[in-house]
């Protein structure tokens, strides 16, 4: 199975930080953001690796190459401007195969193992949710029996985890254009499963997040799980 890491953003929120450096490339725990999921995605047996690129792009590709210091494959989906995460993944289409695939936000983190899920038949997405956070106490989705519909309560968070199968985008055309109308789509006609994960997740999408995170993963607690070992 492939993946993709969303790291096309510009990071409003983060600067001054992201005015010089993308965000997957602000470390947190010693190493960037997206480093950290390359050493997940490798230990869950994942090897073709898809990563777009819009803002301060080349310095993701410099950092990460080809990909082979992580046991991995590396392409890259260039935008010319930011596409928004449903039209980012839709151009790199191509890159992904016809098979379902991973995607992950690259400004998320999470001890989530990122096991394949099996997916119904029918089913066009898999995605995670989490508890919702402080700053975004309302949620996004409701969960049923492993199920996702499209409306109920309560709502859990989307953590920025999800398999998708290709058809899911077998209506759209190329441009800028957001994800979730598509998964609600799906969701009406019953065809998106998920799970919640009772672990640890952060967006990393303010400083202070970001500075709550490396406090975290650099002072970590007794019951924190070993480090993935890098060879």
């Amino acid at each position: 199975m492939r993946a993709m890491i969303l790291a096309a953003g510009r990071g409003e929120r983060m600067r001054p930080l992201t005015d010089h450096t993308p965000k997957p490339l602000l470390a947190v725990g010693g190493r960037p953001l997206i480093e950290h999921h390359l050493l997940r995605l490798e230990a869950a047996g994942y090897r073709d690796i898809v990563i777009n690129l819009a803002h301060l792009g080349e310095q993701i590709r410099t950092r990460l190459g080809d990909g082979s210091g992580w046991g991995l494959r590396i392409r890259y989906s260039l935008e010319q401007t930011a596409l928004e995460t449903g039209g980012g993944i839709f151009q790199a289409l191509p890159l992904l195969g016809e098979d379902p695939f991973l995607v992950i936000n690259g400004d998320v983190w999470s001890d989530h193992p990122l096991t394949p899920p099996v997916l119904a038949a029918d089913d066009l997405a898999h995605l995670i949710l989490v508890d919702n956070p402080p700053h975004h106490p309302e949620g996004d989705f409701p969960l049923r029996n492993g199920r996702i519909p499209a409306t109920g309560e309560p709502r859990f968070t989307f953590a920025g985890i999800g398999w998708y199968r290709p058809a899911l985008f077998a209506d759209c055309r190329p441009g800028r254009f957001p994800l979730a109308p598509l998964l609600r789509a799906a969701m009406v006609h019953g065809r998106v499963g998920g799970e919640r994960h009772a672990g640890l997740w952060y967006d990393v999408g303010t400083v202070e997040r970001l500075r709550a995170l490396d406090d975290r993963l650099g002072h970590p607690p007794q019951d924190w799980p070993p480090p993935l070992d890098t060879g």
